[in-house]
């Protein structure tokens, strides 16, 4: 029972700094994307190359979680976007009260677009608010078309799906309409996008949906 207490008060604390962080940013107009995949899917790759690739069109910041390091921080401020890093030490997802805090740090009455970068797992980080304005899911190729089935929880709470690493489809077995019609049996309404970090293929719609989702 203390258990089932201590995770209810956990809970509630990070609402009302969800609450916070939606406030703030909605009174900005600022929109907040909180990505979201396993390891490896290609999030950091994906996110330096929108910064370049939209640079002069969207002021992005980001958000970094890892449980260790700065190496994707780093990354993205050579892509040319300001980064706050936050290392969980070894917590699986980040908390409201963390992005509250790295807001702070961003220059963000001059940003029009924040990413949140989470850490890399399908599951513990789709159950917490971030007080973000929408979920964005990232899935690779090489993972396998099945994880929607095996992790629906993401898959159904995203607003845009970005399927990466087409590149590689000829060598995988990867069912892309299997995959799509998983995710849409969860989510009719998630905007799917097939993409290629490497190579730029179908980016340019997520770019356009980048710009539509600006305008808010």
């Amino acid at each position: 029972m203390k258990r089932v207490i201590v995770e209810k008060k956990i809970l509630i604390a990070n609402e009302e700094f969800a609450a916070k962080n939606r406030d703030l940013l909605a009174g900005l107009k600022i929109p907040c994307l909180n990505v979201i995949s396993s390891p490896g899917s290609g999030k950091t790759t994906l996110l330096a190359r929108t910064i370049r690739e939209l640079k002069g069109k969207i002021r992005i910041g980001v958000i970094e979680g890892d449980i260790q390091t700065d190496i994707d921080a780093q990354r993205i401020k050579a892509a040319g976007a300001p980064a706050i890093q936050i290392n969980t030490e070894g917590a699986c997802h980040l908390t409201a009260v963390q992005v509250s805090q790295a807001i702070e740090k961003l220059p963000i009455k001059d940003l029009d677009l924040v990413f949140v970068e989470n850490v890399g797992n399908l599951v513990c980080p789709s159950a917490f608010d971030l007080g973000e304005t929408a979920k964005v899911a990232v899935l690779s190729v090489p993972e396998g078309d099945d994880k929607p089935s095996k992790y629906p929880t993401i898959f159904a709470r995203a607003k845009a799906l970005l399927i990466n690493k087409i590149d590689l489809l000829s060598g995988v077995d990867f069912n892309m309409e299997k995959a799509k019609a998983d995710v849409l049996k969860l989510n009719k309404d998630i905007k799917i996008f097939p993409v290629s970090a490497k190579t730029g293929e179908g980016l340019q719609n997520w770019y356009d949906w980048l710009v539509e989702t600006t305008k808010i």
